[in-house]
């Protein structure tokens, strides 16, 4: 029978129940890290939180293609033009991470586990065992996420080593410490006076509130699996696709519905890219192997109808076109819209993604069962 066979494979896949991947928190920390999720005291300017790029009507993304960092405000469109630095990747949302087994992290790795040791551009020094921890270091010391490439700072913190990211980190942390209210939480938290904060604390903290705050609640899926909810004719021929002739699962299998691993889509690229000029290199920048070029962690699907726009540069609308892209790129693709660069980097994009398992051709009904298969991982 399809429903029961079904069922087999999604199990088969490292399916889990979800409270299976929750990690415990202290609720105390949670509280700390909450309070610092929603301060502009995180960036070194003082005027942009982890919640402006993270936004609940989003999906915990902000919704655009690339995300806008200091100097942005605004919600949507309206962020887009405040005239805020680009940040040229879009926003990964937060479900899941730092769940049991999530070790994987950003698009392109750069925080990653391997033979149980955190590795990261903090080299033989990373703050923290905790991967997720190590990962929330970051983007308090990325140029124009959340730290504006005034003269000054240039002049000063702009050095990409971990001496200076230490250094930009404490006078955060001594912020936060003297703040009235998160100094308290954070001081309640960790049993320590407030001047005893460091950085270290404030990036636990905001781990504990991830963890609790994104973990995995049970979807239409569990309910199927492990429950007596029905299942549509739509979402069950979408379920057989995603685990037989589409080879979804070949990459987005797993209990994240993602292998953590890293793939080639060629999917459009939108703005200057990661690496200037219309160029996102993806793992290369991380691991300066040319086999890694082109190559992106396999994007998790909770809540993947919820998190538009698509790819790594959200130069994708829809989710059936960004299933499409999987196996017909080039129906995206407007080539008589593109300069000769543009081409030219479109194929050498496509040479990664063709050596990828790519799955028949499938019919733009097989596409939207495939979406309606996906929408039973929002919750």
């Amino acid at each position: 029978m399809r429903i029961q066979a079904l069922k087999r494979a999604v199990i088969a896949n490292g399916f889990v129940r979800a409270r299976d991947l929750a990690i415990p928190t202290d609720a105390k920390r949670r509280a700390a890290g909450e309070l610092i999720f929603n301060s502009p005291l995180m960036s070194i300017n003082g005027s942009i939180s982890c919640r402006d790029c993270h936004l609940d009507q989003f999906g915990s993304t902000d919704g655009l293609p690339n995300a806008v960092g200091v100097g942005g405000n605004g919600v949507g469109a309206e962020r887009l033009q405040s005239g805020g630095r680009i940040i040229p990747r879009n926003v990964l949302p937060f479900w899941g991470r730092g769940g049991k087994g999530f070790d994987t992290f950003f698009w392109d790795g750069k925080v990653s586990v391997a033979n149980g040791k955190v590795v990261s551009q903090f080299g033989d020094r990373p703050p923290s065992e905790d991967p997720l921890v190590v990962a929330i270091h970051l983007p308090s010391v990325e140029l124009r996420e959340m730290v504006s490439d005034t003269p000054e700072v240039r002049d000063t913190l702009v050095t990409e080593t971990v001496s200076t990211a230490e250094q930009v980190q404490g006078r955060l942390a001594r912020r936060f410490a003297k703040d009235p209210k998160i100094g308290r939480f954070l001081a309640a938290a960790y049993g320590k006076k407030p001047a005893d904060i460091s950085f270290g604390d404030v990036g636990d903290a905001l781990a504990s509130f991830i963890r609790h705050e994104f973990r995995i609640q049970p979807t239409p899926l569990h309910r199927f699996v492990y429950g007596r909810r029905p299942i549509t004719d739509a979402e069950l021929a979408g379920g057989i696709l995603f685990y037989g002739r589409g080879k979804c699962a070949g990459c987005h299998g797993g209990p994240y519905f993602s292998d953590l691993a890293f793939h080639a889509v060629a999917f459009p690229q939108v703005g200057f890219g990661k690496n200037g000029f219309g160029n996102d290199e993806g793992r290369y920048n991380v691991t300066l192997d040319p086999v890694d070029r082109f190559l992106f962690r396999t994007p998790p699907l909770y809540n993947v109808t919820r998190t538009a726009p698509y790819s790594h540069s959200g130069s994708v609308a829809r989710l059936e076109d960004a299933i499409a892209a999987h196996f017909d790129p080039l129906r995206l693709i407007q080539f008589d819209k593109m300069s000769v660069q543009e081409r030219s980097a479109m194929y050498a994009r496509l040479g990664p993604a063709s050596r990828e398992t790519l799955p028949s051709a499938l019919t733009d009904d097989e596409v939207r069962q495939l979406a309606a298969f996906l929408a039973m991982l929002e919750f």
